[in-house]
């Protein structure tokens, strides 16, 4: 199985360096490895003097969904995996996947378990990260438990679903599962394969307060176009946008009190026409 690496990255040189290192220490090693330069501004370009075989492609800093599209548009393989670059793989991951679709040849997209590791420390997964497979659009609802880190997907069924959404600041790998989870199974690998680094001031999640403010815009976009699931949806983006409206009222905002209050009324309608 022939596998592209991409790895999106914005001024983390030293990190990148790890990363990196787990790639190449893979017991099923890719068959290339592309590194997204998103603007950096600190020695990144310099990163193929240690890792000479490495694709190093630069763009000005557009976000990492841009960063990763233009991965898998450069790469040549037909299977992606993702790699954020403060995070790095174990040394069997990729034999894992390999493994894993080679038994399950339908499937079209498999994830790993993780490791977490905050300032130094591991520390255990919260009970909302719990990983499922199969069928698993429902369990992926209520917030991310699939780390890009932890995937390999197929370029059929990007082709099916689309790429990463370049709109979305955040929450945009929660978007594309959504997508994928839609109408197709996901395999899970039931093992710690990847170490997810944090602790971090530059880290997406400790830039934006609030996520759910950018899940719920994943969750309206989807529910435009999908109809199987559409009370999920609904139900969903109706707990999420109670939960934002307590929040508005708590900090005394005033214009996302109405506009929250808005979108409850117009989801509680919508969900009494689907009863």
């Amino acid at each position: 199985m022939q596998i592209s690496v991409v790895i999106p990255t914005y001024n983390r040189y030293e990190v990148l360096q790890r990363a990196l290192a787990s790639v190449y220490a893979q017991s099923h090693m890719p068959s290339e490895v592309i590194i997204i330069d998103d603007g950096s501004s600190d020695n990144t370009s310099e990163i193929q003097k240690l890792f000479p075989h490495a694709k190093y492609i630069y763009q000005q800093n557009t976000g990492v969904s841009s960063a990763r599209n233009l991965g898998i548009k450069n790469s040549t393989c037909q299977w992606i995996a993702f790699l954020d670059s403060d995070d790095a793989w174990h040394v069997d991951k990729l034999a894992r996947h390999v493994e894993f679709h080679t038994n399950n040849p339908d499937i079209l997209m498999s994830y790993t378990d993780e490791r977490w590791v905050r300032n130094g420390v591991e520390v255990k997964l919260p009970k909302k990260f719990h990983k499922y497979g199969g069928s698993i659009f429902a369990e992926c609802l209520s917030h991310n438990i699939i780390a890009p880190s932890a995937t390999l997907i197929h370029k059929d069924l990007l082709e099916k679903v689309g790429l990463f959404d370049e709109s979305l600041e955040v929450c945009e790998d929660y978007d594309l599962w959504l997508r994928v989870a839609c109408g197709n199974s996901i395999g899970l690998i039931d093992e710690k394969l990847i170490t997810k680094y944090g602790g971090s001031d530059e880290q997406l999640s400790a830039k934006y307060w609030g996520m759910d403010r950018f899940r719920v815009l994943a969750l309206e976009k989807l529910l435009e176009h999908e109809v199987v699931h559409k009370e999920l949806i609904v139900g969903t983006l109706l707990h999420k946008y109670n939960l934002l409206l307590k929040g508005a009222i708590k900090y005394e905002k005033a214009l996302d009190v109405k506009m929250y209050n808005e979108k409850i009324k117009f989801y509680e309608d919508l969900k009494d026409v689907h009863k």
